[in-house]
């Protein structure tokens, strides 16, 4: 057993997929407790009677389709036309930009790629230093995972709902008690933003209610996206997946029918490209809760956390190791993979030290969001240099004041749960 544990080692450290070393291992820990390997198909096919499945795939294609069409420039032309007339303005309105494209298409590189093109030039040609422009935007890009419909929040949601410790999760719930979070992270980089542009002599945009009015008219088929898939959710109108639905059936109408940005000869590309990614995280989500079993099991979640409860008294002290452990998750590991195999270990530990489960996976979400751009292996790092052909350590430098704030914003989410838990209690 040794021995084939150091080969399963060996395979991931050489490149081996996340998920055969999870099926791997979780069929060795089977076998060696002497339980039926049928266990594993199971619990695979045991996620299909989970109804908000569903909704993954939809939102991605949606979200797919979005980032194909002119979505994006409409978009930027509309938070231009609102926040642009402020001192900083641009930034404001980059930062908002991206927060909402992130949230739509549930893909941080995505909004880099797609909105780095507009508004990294905007920003140049508008004063703003080089540095400041490139790590707004590579911070910014994953501003939206705590926004809905996230694909992240669903994610967390599902596997809070498999495991059945705590207080029950409901994604309604999480979509929910992102919202303040995802705000103040949003209007602290803002603030900052603002801060640090108030001695640049920037030109201003005046502000127009004529410019409003073209902007709301070009984007007038995508505003209501949002608003009534989120607003039929909470007032109980439409079911999540039912929301997916509505949002693929929309979207599809909008950009092929209406705006024809989207051609029906590109629809299977993108089918194939958004559940390419969807199967990769139902494929890692079935065998991790495969393997999340063996670990019940084998009750390794209550020996770690009577481990950690013997060396950690205070819940305080706590949360300050579950932040610095999931900072530095978030720089090697893709959001999806971490809450697949992290979320099942922490979340019997931390419901252990009196935390709210959905406080946990906005916890979780922060952090994740802020290691996408922490060096050295972030990876919107990474796509950022080769989007503007800039070096990494430029990309590291620009990328740091940007970091600190979340930080600092990530301490106020954890120590303050209040912010995540009010909206969902009212």
């Amino acid at each position: 057993m040794i021995i084939a544990g150091l080969l399963i080692l060996v395979l991931a450290l050489l490149g081996a997929p996340l998920f055969a070393v999870i099926a791997a291992s979780a069929l060795l820990g089977f076998y060696q407790a002497g339980i039926d390997l049928s266990v594993i198909a199971i619990e695979i096919y045991r996620i299909v009677d989970t109804p908000v499945l569903v909704a993954i795939p939809l939102f991605t294609f949606a979200g797919y389709l979005l980032s194909e069409s002119r979505a994006a420039e409409r978009l930027v032309n509309l938070t231009e036309a609102l926040l642009g007339w402020m001192h900083g303005g641009l930034a404001v309105v980059a930062l908002t930009a991206c927060a909402l494209f992130t949230a739509l298409t549930g893909a941080s590189g995505v909004t880099i790629i797609a909105l780095g093109a507009l508004l990294y030039p905007a920003l140049i040609q508008s004063g703003y230093q080089d540095r400041f422009s490139l790590g707004l935007i590579t911070s910014s890009g994953s501003l939206g995972l705590l926004f809905p419909p996230s694909i992240a929040l669903i994610l967390y949601g599902i596997i809070a709902q498999q495991m059945s410790v705590g207080q029950p999760v409901s994604v309604d719930d999480l979509f929910v008690a992102g919202l303040l979070p995802g705000l103040l992270m949003l209007f602290l980089l803002s603030g900052w933003s603002v801060w640090i542009s108030r001695n640049i002599a920037l030109p201003q945009v005046i502000f127009s209610w004529e410019k409003i009015r073209k902007a709301t008219r070009e984007a007038v088929w995508e505003i209501p996206l949002p608003i009534a898939v989120l607003g039929g959710i909470y007032s109980g109108i439409f079911a999540i997946t039912e929301a997916a639905a509505v949002s693929v059936l929309y979207v599809f109408i909008v950009e092929i029918f209406i705006y024809k940005e989207v051609k029906l000869k590109q629809l299977p590309g993108i089918m194939r490209d958004s559940m390419v990614l969807v199967g990769g995280v139902l494929i890692i989500l079935g065998i991790s809760l495969a393997s999340t079993n063996y670990l019940i099991d084998a009750e390794v979640p209550a020996k770690l956390f009577a481990y950690i409860k013997s060396h950690v008294d205070s819940k305080i002290t706590f949360l300050i190791l579950l932040n610095v452990f999931l900072l530095i998750l978030g720089m090697i590991l893709d959001i999806f993979s971490a809450l697949v195999i992290i979320v099942p270990l922490i979340l019997p530990i931390a419901i252990g030290y009196g935390i709210h489960p959905i406080h946990l996976g906005i916890i979780f979400l922060a952090n994740m969001q802020i290691g996408y751009f922490t060096p050295p292996v972030g990876m919107n790092l990474f796509i950022a240099s080769y989007r503007f052909n800039k070096s990494i350590i430029d990309l590291y430098m620009a990328s740091i004041p940007f970091m600190l704030i979340l930080i600092l914003a990530v301490l106020i989410i954890t120590y303050w749960p209040t912010l995540s838990l009010v909206l969902i209690n009212q």
